[in-house]
């Protein structure tokens, strides 16, 4: 059977399905069809149920439950691993609701924990979550909230944080963070589901037995940034909740979601 999946060109997603989907494991009759895009553009696109399979932010979950299920593995979850809010100068926090704030897209995770934060700050920048240190050297936003690889490179550009959005997510709900997920449309059938799962445990498995060396598929993906920052990535995004999110990692879901349904309310 062959199935379209979707995943971010970050080192934590390639590194974790590397192994499945360059045939380094037994796939089980399953071949794969990879589209590699910013995870924005995957959560638009699981909106409009494009993929069978796709990585999406864990704040899109609500918009598209009645089209597609969790797996257990797969997943970017942890301590210690949220955005960055960060800006030119420091800045009082009572002010930041009246900023220019860039974010990563509209459906990230990134987003909504910003909001949880300041649910009074509406004026957004949305653009690739790549631009967002430029745009606030350039003056184009007053303040960013950073993912990815800008959490090991915004201090070298001479910009600083004003909150850690992880911190205060786990200061005030006590769970982990969860950033994304692996998804799976509920139209594939069910043992094919449980295959994909397994075979994403799997594919991580592969990949930590030969930890610290980094696939070639992993740095071709990665081409601006050094083997350190490779590293730094993979070890701050890819966690025991990678293999299998567990009880705590579905809670910290399901607290997420809560927290998110509030804001819509």
């Amino acid at each position: 059977m062959h199935l379209s999946l979707g995943f971010s060109p970050c080192p934590n997603d390639t590194f974790i399905f590397d192994a499945m989907v360059n045939n380094k494991i037994d796939t089980k009759g399953l071949t794969f069809d990879t589209q590699l895009e910013d995870v924005e553009t995957l959560n638009r696109w699981a909106l409009e149920g494009k993929l069978p399979i796709t990585k999406l932010s864990f704040a899109v979950y609500l918009k598209v439950k009645e089209q597609y299920d969790l797996l257990n593995s797969g997943s970017a979850l942890g301590r210690g691993c949220g955005p960055l809010l960060i800006a030119k100068r420091d800045i009082p926090r009572d002010e930041i609701k009246d900023l220019t704030i860039a974010i990563p897209g509209e459906n990230t995770t990134a987003n909504l924990l910003f909001s949880i934060a300041f649910p009074e700050a509406k004026k957004k920048k949305i653009m690739v979550f790549s631009d967002i240190e430029n745009a606030v050297l350039n003056g184009e936003a007053d303040a960013g909230v950073i993912i990815h690889e800008n959490r090991f490179t915004y201090q070298l550009k001479g910009l600083v944080k004003l909150m850690d959005m992880g911190e205060f997510w786990e200061e005030t709900t006590g769970s982990p963070i969860p950033l994304g997920g692996i998804f799976i449309r509920k139209d594939v059938p069910a043992d094919v589901r449980a295959k994909v799962d397994t075979l994403i445990h799997e594919s991580l498995q592969h990949a930590y037995r030969h930890y610290p060396q980094l696939s070639d598929y992993v740095k071709s993906h990665a081409q601006e940034m050094d083997e350190q920052v490779m590293r730094q990535h993979i070890d701050l995004y890819v966690n025991d909740f990678s293999l299998d999110l567990g009880t705590e990692g579905k809670a910290a879901v399901t607290s997420l979601m809560e927290a998110a349904q509030k804001l819509r309310n």
